[in-house]
């Protein structure tokens, strides 16, 4: 009994991840909105009742996928900030990770144009929250704990750094390859300016 348990385990992870693969892929390709969940049941080989199954809904689906993506990249900029000393430069190596994941077309794709579309603004922003606000008021937090920056009261410092980080996102997302390595360095130069204007690095 407990070996068919862990079949029935295994299957079930593989059909979730079958579906978040083809959602990933078909969403990135032709947008939430052209998608059906016929085409992701197709791509993915399984009926359509799986997705109702695992994610309730095609928004459900998106979300997920939105948890996913951001559970990797956050944990990949949060550990960038983490393996630096000083929290000025851990910032600066976390918003390179930001950037460079929003130049991938899948991040950049689902993350920064279609999921505050099928979501919609405020569930968008809530999402976030959990993931780049929160490392954005811990990198603050840390700065400010070190005394690279004041200490600020209110939310809007990160509120104002959030929008940038959005729109910088969003900026790389629609960028073609062959122009993002510049856009990149170009993104940056704002946030190094912020630093620099609060007093957490040189100018």
């Amino acid at each position: 009994m407990p070996e068919v348990k862990s079949r029935r385990g295994e299957y079930t992870e593989a059909t979730r991840r079958a579906l978040l693969d083809a959602a990933a892929e078909l969403f990135t390709e032709r947008g939430f909105a052209r998608t059906s969940l016929d085409d992701v049941a197709a791509v993915a080989r399984v009926t359509k009742g799986a997705i109702y199954h695992h994610f309730g809904s095609k928004p459900g689906l998106l979300e997920a996928l939105f948890d996913e993506l951001e559970l990797s990249e956050n944990g990949a900029a949060r550990a960038a900030f983490e393996a630096e000393e000083d929290p000025a430069v851990g910032a600066l190596a976390a918003l390179d990770q930001f950037l460079l994941a929003c130049s991938e077309p899948v991040y950049g794709t689902i993350i920064f144009r279609e999921a505050p579309v099928a979501l919609g603004w405020d569930a968008w922003r809530h999402c976030e929250e959990k993931y780049s606000y929160a490392l954005l008021t811990d990198m603050l937090d840390a700065l400010a704990a070190a005394g690279r920056i004041p200490a600020q009261p209110g939310e809007a410092l990160p509120s104002i750094a959030f929008g940038m980080l959005g729109a910088a996102g969003q900026l790389l997302a629609r960028t073609p390859a062959p122009d993002r390595a510049r856009v990149r360095d170009e993104c940056r130069t704002p946030f190094v300016a912020l630093l620099a204007g609060l007093g957490a690095v040189g100018s």
